[in-house]
């Protein structure tokens, strides 16, 4: 039976929205200091190898390298010697638009995370699933996002990353035990993958008593809708006691 809703799960599903945002755990953490990228500090620097490390700063960046070198430089390797039966061998353009979409659909990407795992509803399959989005590659599109379609997205055990790669398995409990410190659940991961490239996505999240965004099962849909149309503005909606909230 499908859901029927009074909104749409975005507040600028067909408008942009017309007041800041405001940031909640589930965006992006800088990985040296732990801040949250907040409207008044700017969007946060991602790292360039590895394109799932956030800083909020170059310094903090410069002062993680010597913790994060081994893992950054694993998945950038994987990344690069990836080949795909489908394209031929994988080149730097693939690449290169892959993160670029990653980066770009990273806050929508987080609340797809959050909505697929049912999260608010029952917190525990954090420990147990992860989100696996299947993109299909247009290299004819001429904008770079626009390169990728959502093939399929499916719900599959934590261990198809944690098991395979020992390394990022290491890194993601790293990350789940510093969020657990400051008071949320750990990381939902979300694995975006296109042929045999794949980019292993950790988000943070907070405690669901703290995160406001509305419980959706439409979340494939709008990740459709935005991402096939190259719309970066998502802005989820979130019922409060004060009201609707964009972000």
């Amino acid at each position: 039976m499908t859901a029927i809703y009074a909104q749409p799960a975005a507040a600028n599903y067909f408008t942009a929205p017309s007041h800041p945002t405001p940031k909640q755990r589930g965006y992006r953490v800088c990985d040296k200091c732990g801040a949250i990228e907040q409207p008044h500090t700017g969007r946060f620097r991602l790292c360039g190898g590895c394109m799932a490390t956030q800083y909020c700063s170059q310094d903090c960046q410069k002062a993680h390298w010597p913790s994060h070198k081994a893992i950054c430089q694993h998945t950038a390797s994987q990344i690069s010697s990836a080949k795909q039966p489908s394209y031929g061998a994988v080149d730097d353009n693939v690449v290169k638009s892959l993160r670029k979409f990653t980066s770009a659909y990273n806050q929508l990407l987080s609340w797809a995370g959050f909505q697929a795992l049912q999260l608010r509803r029952m917190p525990s399959n954090i420990r147990q699933n992860a989100l696996l989005v299947e993109l299909s590659y247009r290299p004819s599109a001429p904008d770079a996002l626009r390169r990728f379609s959502i093939k399929s997205t499916h719900i599959v055990p934590r261990t198809y990353v944690t098991d395979n790669d020992p390394l990022v398995g290491e890194d993601i409990l790293r990350r789940e035990d510093r969020c657990r410190k400051s008071g949320g659940i750990g990381c939902a991961i979300i694995i975006i993958q296109c042929g045999e490239i794949s980019q292993v996505m950790p988000v943070e999240v907070d405690s669901p008593a703290r995160v406001s965004w509305d419980a959706r099962d439409d979340w494939c849909e709008v990740l459709r809708h935005f991402t096939e149309s190259g719309r970066t503005d998502f802005k989820p909606i979130s019922t409060t006691a004060r009201g609707i909230v964009y972000g």
